[in-house]
């Protein structure tokens, strides 16, 4: 069984894709994809899902320029909004959450292994091992942009509490 944190990552994955696919707001495209769900997430994955989507949307310039970068031979609006998706993820995770590096990269391929297109896990881990083996390149490349603190988030869906499941002090299965 996968975790809820990958659970959380896969539905981040969903959503960031719709917006990518169809510039529908981001807040209302996250919050339905949270009403959707059979069985609500962790308080921990929750926060996870909301933190990605945000975080990737307020980065997704500098994330791009990153991709950009290590993947020279595919202009980034041409690599499959998937990927160019999943790249964004673990790009995040890697320098704005500080998600362990092997953690990030494992969670990308296994994304593109379930979404992907059949040479996905290959073109995702190889982009993101070159970004991670050159660091001192990617941080620079991070530090040259201009440096944008505000939240690009263009509705305040984005920032409606996720509901969380009820905790029942007897059960264990949640976890």
């Amino acid at each position: 069984m996968k975790s809820q944190r990958h659970r959380a990552r896969q539905i981040a994955l969903q959503a960031l894709y719709e917006i990518d696919m169809t510039n529908h707001p981001p807040g209302q495209v996250l919050q339905r994809h949270i009403r959707s769900l059979r069985r609500p997430l962790p308080e921990g994955a929750a926060e996870l899902l909301q933190a990605i989507v945000q975080g990737v949307m307020n980065k997704r310039d500098e994330l791009d320029q990153v991709i950009g970068h290590f993947a020279p031979e595919w202009p980034v609006s041409q690599i499959a909004a998937i990927d160019r998706n999943i790249l964004r993820i673990a790009l995040w995770e890697i320098n704005f959450n500080d998600t362990p590096i092997k953690v990030a990269i494992n969670e990308a391929v296994e994304l593109a292994k379930e979404y992907g297109a059949e040479t996905s896990s290959r073109f995702v881990n190889g982009v993101l091992g070159a970004a991670t083996r050159k660091q001192g390149e990617m941080q620079a490349i991070l530090q040259s942009l201009p440096q944008n603190n505000e939240e690009i988030v263009p509705d305040d869906d984005m920032k409606a509490p996720i509901p969380h499941p009820v905790k029942n002090p007897l059960s264990s299965h949640d976890r």
